[in-house]
């Protein structure tokens, strides 16, 4: 399936997330297109050449060779305003200024390394800082828009103005010239951990996601969940949520999720007799937890581990249950909702045979499983997302119709580098963010006074938290959300409470993710409202309640961290069949139907509920009265039941009810 033909339909895309960087490709002259190729190509053996030492390069002559190859794909592939829809000097001029600057830098990387460049010695250097930062800010306004671009602009001058800051966010005063110097070329800035986790780690997984999607494990992956859960009783919305898990680990991007897969899911669910709603509400659900999946989940993980100097395998790891009681959650609200509207599954005939799909894309299935050992087992890092790549070549191989024929190169080049510019484009500006907080030593001051501020009281301090995540994350900010709350958040609550530094960077990084579905600025749900053809609000509030799983696991994991595995087993097993349990009673009293014992009357339903949260909440006590409120209103079946209202299910039978 070529690339042309894998665009979803977009007549019911809003036009500001419809991806048309494959038609503004097609339209550049051929020459163009070549260099867009062998800039793409070049970038991936610079890439093998740096990260398997083949020739030892400086990091940062490495990371501006980087940027060199793939900064200017991001002015071409994405327009300079909403009329550009062939390339135009607005883009190429850019382009080339961005690629001439990062290989002069480039060129500079011992200099930058053993002399000093901060404040800069000589008035070009200044000169070269500014122009590249500002072609940084261009490539920020076009990946994320004026309000990503503003806050980038706002901390990252954050120097210049600080000490007319109060209280806690006063900072010693910077000028003009070593902030934009300090920006550019300091370690704590640009050359530092963002760049680093993408220049190193981040690239190896963006080419397997590339060779993935022009192999055909998008189309594969959609198959299997409908083979797997399509006659189930609202087979659809099943569908929709394993579909998203699996791709959303792949493509690491919420809304791109949402697109890609909600395009097909949506419609589907719709004919299935969901409403457009809920449709919206759960493709939006899902999609936002894809990010968050396990092997593939996208720049937050990789940052985080660099972040907490933790392996990405033990992430990996750590983020297991998490995601499986997220998903396991929407999945009881769906059958909770089919069996009350007697939504049936979809006819077996217009269902693939899960025999015949696994025969026909076995391969995506044992490179994942490589994946997931190569990283957890053997701990190869970096490492391993090269040789999985090698792997599904040689895999594909044996299937004709999967091989990668040297008709389908040009577009896995392409797909690399449109996912490495548009990376770029929206990582290397929210450096920028980190440079301002460090160079002012307002991270380690705002630590300080939370603690204060919450004056003992770590639900106080949690609460100020989550704010700031879904206020950035309601932004579409959610790295950016991440990485100031790691450098103010984070120290504030070890400090206070000692808890599992791994648990409090996990715990900011879903409530930052959290933000997509939640009212008043859903952007996932948004989005997949315009879909759906739905209400927006009512849409998010919808996704708010179906998503209410992730707003409860961070904080159950933060207090109990064994639920990530940074525990003993055997409190892992019990919290795990509790939470399990809490899950099925909250999807219930959600949805006013409870798996395995009917629909229940409304006065039952906030019982169910809040008595699951009191058993998922990792304290004995909570959970000995969670389990009595739920055990009394079960068993008063005649009271709390609606008589005939639905029959016991069978999983997998394909029944409605």
């Amino acid at each position: 399936m070529t690339q042309a033909a894998r665009q979803p339909d977009p007549a019911n895309i809003p036009d500001e997330f419809v991806d048309r960087t494959y038609q503004r490709y097609q339209s550049m002259p051929l020459p163009v297109r070549i260099t867009v190729l062998a800039m793409s190509l070049a970038g991936v053996m610079l890439a093998v050449v740096y990260v398997f030492g083949v020739i030892p390069l400086l990091d940062i002559t490495y990371y501006f060779l980087l940027m060199a190859m793939y900064l200017p794909l991001a002015y071409l592939l994405l327009p300079a305003h909403k009329r550009e829809g062939r390339v135009s000097w607005l883009s190429y001029f850019p382009a080339l200024v961005v690629f001439g600057l990062a290989l002069f830098l480039a060129s500079q990387g011992r200099s930058i390394v053993y002399q000093t460049w901060v404040p800069v010695s000589e008035p070009w250097q200044l000169w070269v800082a500014a122009a590249l930062f500002v072609m940084i800010l261009e490539a920020a306004r076009r990946s994320g828009g004026l309000i990503f671009l503003s806050i980038v602009v706002a901390l990252g001058l954050y120097p210049i103005f600080a000490d007319l800051m109060p209280g806690m966010l006063w900072g010693p005063p910077s000028s003009l010239a070593r902030t934009i110097a300090f920006n550019v070329y300091s370690g704590d800035a640009m050359l530092g951990i963002v760049t680093r986790v993408v220049a190193e780690t981040i690239i190896g997984f963006l080419i397997l996601a590339a060779l993935l999607v022009s192999t055909g494990a998008a189309d594969f992956f959609l198959k299997l969940a409908m083979a797997l859960m399509g006659r189930a009783r609202g087979g659809p919305a099943k569908v929709s949520v394993l579909a998203s898990g699996f791709f959303g680990s792949l493509s690491g991007s919420i809304f791109g999720n949402v697109v890609s897969t909600g395009s097909v899911t949506i419609p589907s669910m719709k004919r299935a007799g969901f409403p457009g709603y809920y449709a919206g509400a759960l493709e939006s659900c899902a999609s936002t937890g894809g990010m968050l999946m396990p092997p593939v989940m996208g720049a937050l993980a990789f940052i985080m581990a660099d972040f907490t100097n933790t392996e990405y395998g033990v992430i990996v790891i750590a983020a297991i249950i998490p995601s499986l009681l997220y998903f396991f959650g929407l999945y009881c609200h769906v059958d909770g909702y089919a069996a009350k509207a007697d939504l049936k599954g979809l006819p077996e005939v217009e269902l693939p045979r899960i025999r015949q799909t696994l025969l026909e894309g076995w391969p995506f299935l044992v490179v994942l499983v490589f994946l997931v050992w190569g990283l957890v087992v053997m701990r190869w890092e970096r490492l391993t997302p090269f040789y999985a790549s090698g792997l599904l070549i040689l895999l594909t191989c044996f299937k004709k119709e999967l091989m990668l024929r040297p008709s389908k190169i040009p577009e896995v080049l392409f797909q690399i580098g449109k996912l490495l510019s548009q990376t770029m484009g929206l990582l290397l500006p929210t450096s920028f963010i980190l440079g301002g907080l460090m160079a002012t030593g307002v991270a380690p001051a705002i630590a300080s006074e939370l603690v204060r501020m919450g004056g003992g009281s770590i639900v106080l301090v949690l609460a100020i938290g989550i704010g700031v995540c879904l206020i950035f994350g309601m932004l579409g900010m959610i790295v950016a959300a991440y990485l100031m709350l790691a450098l103010t958040l984070a120290p504030a609550l070890e400090q206070m409470a000692g808890l599992n530094i791994l648990a409090i960077h996990l715990f900011i990084a879903y409530y930052a993710t959290l933000a997509a579905i939640t009212p008043p600025v859903a952007l996932a749900a948004f989005l997949a409202s315009r879909i759906s053809d739905s209400d927006p609000l009512q849409t998010s509030l919808h996704a708010a309640r179906l998503g209410i799983v992730l707003y409860f696991i961070p904080i159950f994991f933060l207090f109990e961290p064994a639920l990530i595995f940074q525990g003993p087993l055997y409190l892992t097993a019990i919290w795990f069949a509790l939470n399990v349990l809490a899950i099925i009673l909250i999807a219930g009293g959600s949805e006013g139907h409870l798996m395995g014992f009917g629909q229940v009357r409304n006065w039952a339903r906030p019982v169910l509920f809040i008595g699951g949260l009191l058993i998922g909440f990792p304290e004995f006590v909570s959970t000995l009265v969670g389990m009595a409120a739920v055990t009394l209103v079960l068993g008063m079946r005649q009271f709390s039941q609606v008589r005939g209202a639905s029959l016991p299910y069978t999983a997998g039978n394909g029944a409605s009810k």
